[in-house]
Order: structure tokens, then C-alpha cells, then sequence
């Protein structure tokens, strides 16, 4: 008995040219289509109807770079700044008081969590502002006394109202990141001779720091936002000072479109600082970083130029 070894013939014989290439088609997914479409077209209707609406979009270009604006956007800066800085080192106590063993500093971290986070940061800064309804004075014994209203300027009122509100959610950010690094890493570094606080600094913090910067950026982003609101407290920032200028020019809808094209310049800058202090904390979590926008623009161009030199 013999077995044919020939496979040019009979069924599933292999071509004399070899095997064919095999053809992939394709899916195509009309509902994208269609749902870019639509897309579209609601974008052009938006535009369209900006178009034709009364807006004096001169007014714009005219006061974008107007000193009280300028001036404005100075504060607004100084004002996100100095709260985070309060609401980080608020945080960061509030977070060691929650992860305490003591019941008592434990219980207090709980209740002024649940206070500022329970409240809306605008009832905050109102309250902070008409305090002097209720004290005439501050007195402080032999450090400091004056009058309520002398002492409560709208700078600091916003600064307590936005700062404190700020500290009860950065200390649940702080929290959940230390929490995050696994306890045997702590027990390994205590048993290499390593103190409490060297394990901290060298082991738990830069770990945490992954879970803790992304959504601490997303806070200062908002913190920019929510510093619009202090204008209720008399505080003159950038919205405070767009809304004067468009009660004396005439032209009010037009400097909120200035206040909101400033927002988004900030906030883009601090996206991109984000960006880049996440990438350093992710050091080590992954063989290879991601590349950066620029470096993905520059090698797109390397890679034209490759091609067009290899062409001619």
C-alpha cells in the first residue's frame, strides 16, 4: 500500500505558484459615518448661529490684553496658587489624622471631611464674608485684636472659603494614595533597619505620588475655575474684572467670552504641566515611557523626510 505525498492535486492540494494571498476586506462601520455627519453638522449650526447673533466680536481682541484684565488673570493665578497650597498642607494633615490610630484626631479628620465636603464652596465664602454680622471682634489675646470686618478682607475670605474647602477633598486624594502602596513594602523597609520616616520619603511617597498627582492636577485645574466664585465676596479677579469692563463698554456677553478664551489658556497651560508631572511620578511603573506629544510631532517628521529621501 502507498500514500500519496503529492499535494499538487486532489483536494486541499497546494498551487504549483503557492498558497494565495489571502485578501482581508474591511468592515465598515456606517454608524461612524453617520454619527460623524451629525457631528458636523451640529458644530457648523453652533457656529452659524454665533455668526449671525449680535455679538460685537471686535470687543474682544480690543480688551484681551487690557490691564485690568492682565491684572486680573495675575490674581486669579496667585489666588489658585496660595489655595492649593493651603488645601495641600491641610490635606496632608487631615489625611495623617484619618490613617491615626487615636479616635479622637481620627473623629475630628472624619467630621471636618464630611463638614466642607458637604457644603457648597459658594455658602462658604458667604459665610466667611458676613461673620462680622455675628463677632465685632477677633480677639486673640495678646496676639492680635481688631474689628471683624477690619480683619475679614475679601483676600482672605477667599482664600479660607476656597483653602479649607480645598483641604477636605485633597485629604480623601492623600489618603487613598498612601493607602495604595502595599503594606508588606513598609514591613520589608522597617525590617532593612530602614526609620518610619526614611520609609516614608524613600518608599511610600514616591509610590503614592502615582495615585496622588493625577487627580491633585485635576483640583488645581479646578481650583482655577472655582476662583470665579469669590467675586460674590467683592474680590477683583478675572471674572470680577470682565464684568466691569463689559458694564462700562457696552459690551457685556462679549467680555465673558474674554474671561472664558483666558480660562482656557490657563487651564490648557496647567494640562500640559500636568501632563509632564505625571510622566515623572510614572517612572518605573512601566518598561518604556509614552512618548510625549512632541517627540510623537518630531519623529511623524523624521519619518516623512525618511520617506520622501528614500523615494528620490
Amino acid at each position: 500500500m502507498t500514500v500519496d505525498t503529492d499535494k499538487t492535486t486532489g483536494p486541499g492540494a497546494t498551487p504549483p505558484g503557492g498558497p494565495e494571498a489571502i485578501k482581508a476586506i474591511p468592515v465598515r462601520h456606517y454608524g461612524r459615518y453617520v454619527s460623524a455627519v451629525i457631528a458636523i453638522a451640529i458644530l457648523i449650526s453652533i457656529i452659524y448661529a454665533f455668526g449671525q447673533g449680535k455679538i460685537n466680536w471686535h470687543a474682544v481682541p480690543d480688551y484681551f490684553f487690557d490691564d485690568r484684565i492682565l491684572t486680573g488673570v495675575g490674581k486669579t493665578l496667585l489666588l489658585t496658587v496660595l489655595s492649593m497650597l493651603i488645601g495641600i498642607v491641610g490635606g496632608i494633615l487631615l489625611a495623617v489624622m484619618r490613617l491615626s490610630k487615636n479616635p479622637v484626631t481620627s473623629s475630628i479628620a472624619w467630621f471636618y471631611i464630611w463638614f466642607f465636603r458637604g457644603t457648597p464652596v459658594l455658602v462658604q465664602l458667604i459665610i466667611w464674608f458676613n461673620l462680622g454680622l455675628v463677632f465685632e471682634y477677633i480677639n486673640l489675646g495678646p496676639i492680635y485684636k481688631d474689628y471683624w470686618s477690619s480683619f475679614m478682607t475679601p483676600l482672605l475670605t477667599a482664600l479660607l472659603g476656597l483653602g479649607l474647602n480645598e483641604a477636605a477633598y485633597m485629604a480623601e486624594i492623600c489618603r487613598a494614595g498612601l493607602l495604595s502602596v502595599d503594606e508588606g513594602q513598609t514591613e520589608a523597609s522597617h525590617a532593612l533597619g530602614m526609620s518610619h520616616n526614611k520609609t516614608l520619603r524613600r518608599i511610600v511617597i514616591p509610590q503614592a505620588m502615582r495615585v496622588i498627582v493625577p487627580p491633585t492636577g485635576n483640583e488645581v485645574i479646578n481650583m482655577l475655575k472655582t476662583t470665579s466664585l469669590v467675586s460674590v465676596v467683592q474680590y477683583p479677579e478675572l471674572f470680577r474684572y470682565a464684568q466691569d469692563i463689559g458694564q462700562t463698554s457696552g459690551a457685556p456677553v462679549e467680555m465673558l467670552f474674554l474671561a472664558a478664551a483666558w480660562y482656557l489658556i490657563m487651564t490648557s497651560v496647567l494640562s500640559i504641566g500636568q501632563y509632564y508631572v505625571e510622566r515623572y511620578y510614572a517612572r518605573g511603573s512601566s518598561r518604556s515611557l509614552p512618548a510625549t506629544p512632541w517627540q510623537k510631532i518630531r519623529a511623524n517628521v523624521l519619518s516623512l523626510s525618511t520617506r520622501k529621501g528614500a523615494k528620490a
